[in-house]
């Protein structure tokens, strides 16, 4: 098993439900560090640059728009397999198929609005964790 790190991150709906508490719990509990962590509101040109794999698809605005709706939590995950770990303790992104017991399963409405991001491979973790807290990623 790898020690590495994942960007992860509470959407706008899990922010305005306040459920932040409940998943750092969850994710703390797992036993995974947090080794950055910051509320923000997303930028459209920053949330055009996280989700750029999308343009072009007639999901992207609306995903644009629902992330730039409101504050979310944009976290850096450090622990053995974090990307695998803490994909699985978000379940499926659709709610409906997600498993009870995981975030989306126990917390999210809609596949549109589902409470929780994370990273889905070394490289996307890298990239985002990039965006979201710049070329050098956290120093800790």
């Amino acid at each position: 098993m790898a020690t590495e790190r994942t960007f992860a991150m509470v959407k706008p709906d899990g922010v305005v439900r306040g459920l932040i508490g409940t998943i750092v719990s969850r994710i703390e509990a797992k036993g995974y560090r947090i080794v950055a962590m910051k509320r923000m509101r997303i930028p459209r040109e920053l949330a055009e640059r996280h989700y750029g794999e999308h343009q072009g698809k007639p999901f992207f605005e609306p995903l644009v728009a629902f992330i730039t709706s409101g504050p979310v939590v944009a976290m850096v995950l450090e622990g053995e397999n974090a990307i695998a770990g803490w994909r699985a303790m978000m379940g499926a992104t659709n709610p409906a198929d997600a498993a009870v017991g995981t975030i989306r399963g126990d917390f999210a409405t809609t596949i549109d609005e589902n409470v929780a991001h994370g990273s889905d491979a070394p490289a996307t973790a890298r990239r985002e964790i990039e965006i979201f807290f710049g070329e050098d990623g956290p120093l800790d």
